[in-house]
């Protein structure tokens, strides 16, 4: 029997949850599976899992074949490489004690790297809405530096409406008592 290390979908619509199972490779995706080893949720920011390690490695130690998404998550949470440093101390290669201290070397790099990851993008979540903060005060200011214009210009307009208006009704009253006085000569 082919025994796979993979992905039940499960969760609601267009938001899965999937659950990682170790499962007889002919059963359904969704269907049977021997044994359930874990969660991944790819929806958080980063993805969580949990998973249990040690059941994992017994199952890739006696054969059960990752796909190919099951496979990176097992490499993420390190799986992969106990198996692989197992296999050396199995050999003789390396003993028990320098593949321990190899692989707690390796998970202390890994989460100082996955906390700057972490720090990283929390600053840049909040670099970036600070500058759409900023971005939004300057389109404001814009808008009313916009609007003081717009109604300088009517002032300026309606002035310049005014005057000529006024200058008009001034030229007749001037030019209407010079009649009066032309008249008023002619008559003489």
């Amino acid at each position: 029997m082919a025994v796979k290390i993979r992905l039940a979908r499960r969760g609601r619509k267009k938001h899965p949850i999937y659950d990682i199972v170790v499962a007889d490779s002919r059963s359904p995706r969704d269907g049977r599976f021997i044994e359930k080893l874990g969660q991944y949720n790819p929806h958080t920011t980063p993805a969580s899992i949990s998973l249990k390690d040690d059941r994992a490695l017994y199952w890739m130690q006696v054969g059960a074949q990752p796909t190919d998404t099951t496979r990176k998550i097992l490499s993420v949470k390190g799986v992969m490489l106990k198996k692989h440093l197992q296999i050396g101390v199995d050999k003789g290669a390396i003993t028990q004690d320098q593949a321990d201290t190899k692989f707690q070397s390796w998970v202390d790099a890994k989460a100082s790297t996955r906390e700057e990851k972490l720090a990283k993008l929390a600053t840049g979540k909040e670099t970036a809405k600070k500058a759409a903060l900023e971005a939004e005060r300057k389109k404001k200011e814009d808008m009313i530096e916009a609007k003081k214009k717009a109604e300088a210009a009517l002032i300026a307009e309606a002035e310049a409406a005014a005057a000529p208006a006024a200058s008009e009704e001034e030229t007749p009253a001037e030019e209407a008592p010079e009649a009066a006085t032309e008249e008023t000569s002619t008559e003489e």
